[in-house]
């Protein structure tokens, strides 16, 4: 087995490029996340010559890009909805994750699997942030997050443009407008805004600084956060820093899913077929909850019954963004809905799981 940490590194690249391709031309969603996590998985057990290797500054390099990338989407609009519906907002946000708490626990109970393990796989804030958030965490089982949260958002991506179109939201159901969507949301790029390049480079610059002193002051998600939260500061200031291009994001995408794809451990994986069947069952029954909560929302507010529910749908808020843009949803809403639940994901979540990780511990060296 070759130990050269270039032929390694090579090695492991180019597995993650003909992952993304494979991917891309099976039209299969998030092909340059999903592809690279496949292959590398794949490859580090069915050849045994070379030892795929993935240093952990590339993974960060593409957090900051992502965390870049979040940042620009906090704009003044959103945060004039944020503040508008803030009560609600928080009300919704709370109820969504008191429901993945208790679908958590149900999969516990039923699988064996432990709690804090299936709690982080459950809670819908983005398969990169939540196993990197995992990752961070002590005494989980990256490979099952992994798992339930590629099975949720699979789900996501095919049945939220299915409901959408369907008469359930007095949408068209025809088979291309639904096809078209889906194409929409996973194959999302930015293109590159006509500014100059001294705001590139302080953009550059400030989401370095930002990742570097986020990680030595123990931020959670230090090299997404900091980016994400210094761009939004600045935006928010005036600041305009130009969107990340489709190759610079689908590049982020390869470095983070060749990294999760080495981490993961498919062999530790226990009842693979109940665990399965259950994060399915689990995904189906969030989406058809929020279905129920855009229902409340609809009586709370003036709002569309499509522009609730893509606001309230566990997704990511690009891809709730694009679908709201193609069915004439209220896009400022949506959105505002949408990062509301990621930052509050992002800085309430960690420290809220971290206590009450501890608690479980104390209880349970309690009872021994």
């Amino acid at each position: 087995m070759s130990d050269n940490p270039a032929i390694r590194l090579l090695y492991s690249a180019l597995l993650s490029v003909l992952g993304g391709l494979v991917f891309k031309l099976l039209h299969v969603p998030l092909p340059w996340l999903l592809g690279p996590m496949t292959f590398t998985l794949v490859g580090s057990r069915v050849v045994k010559v070379v030892r795929p290797s993935w240093p952990s500054w590339i993974r960060d390099t593409a957090l900051i890009l992502i965390g870049y990338s979040i940042g620009l989407t906090f704009t003044m609009t959103t945060l004039r909805q944020i503040g508008h519906q803030l009560p609600t907002m928080a009300l919704m946000t709370f109820i969504l994750i008191l429901l993945c708490g208790l679908l958590a626990w149900i999969i516990t109970r039923l699988s064996g699997i432990p709690f804090p393990t299936v709690l982080m796989g459950s809670i819908p804030g983005g398969l990169t942030q939540m196993v990197v958030l995992a990752e961070d965490t002590k005494g989980i089982d990256l490979t099952v997050v992994a798992f339930l949260q590629v099975v949720r958002l699979l789900m996501i991506i095919f049945c939220v443009p299915l409901l959408v179109y369907s008469p359930l939201f007095g949408g068209d159901s025809g088979t291309t407008a639904v096809s078209n969507t889906v194409s929409a949301v996973v194959e999302h790029a930015a293109t590159v805004a006509g500014t100059g390049w001294g705001v590139v480079v302080l953009y550059a610059v400030v989401c370095v600084a930002a990742a570097l002193l986020a990680n030595k002051i123990h931020f959670p998600s230090a090299y997404m956060l900091g980016p994400m939260i210094i761009t939004a500061i600045l935006h928010l200031a005036g600041v305009e820093g130009p969107a990340l291009s489709a190759w610079l994001l689908s590049a982020a995408q390869v470095m983070i899913g060749t990294y999760v794809g080495l981490l993961l451990k498919p062999e530790k994986l226990q009842n693979k077929v109940r665990v399965a069947i259950l994060a399915v069952t689990s995904s189906t029954l969030l989406i058809a909850s929020t279905i129920g909560f855009s229902y409340l929302l609809t009586q709370l507010h003036a709002i569309s019954s499509t522009t609730a529910f893509l606001s309230l749908a566990p997704g990511g808020m690009d891809q709730m963004g694009i679908i709201a843009h193609e069915v004439n949803a209220d896009i400022s809403i949506v959105t505002g809905y949408q990062i509301f639940r990621t930052w509050f994901i992002y800085f309430l979540i960690p420290p809220i799981l971290r206590m009450l990780f501890k608690a479980l511990k104390r209880r349970k060296v309690q009872q021994r």
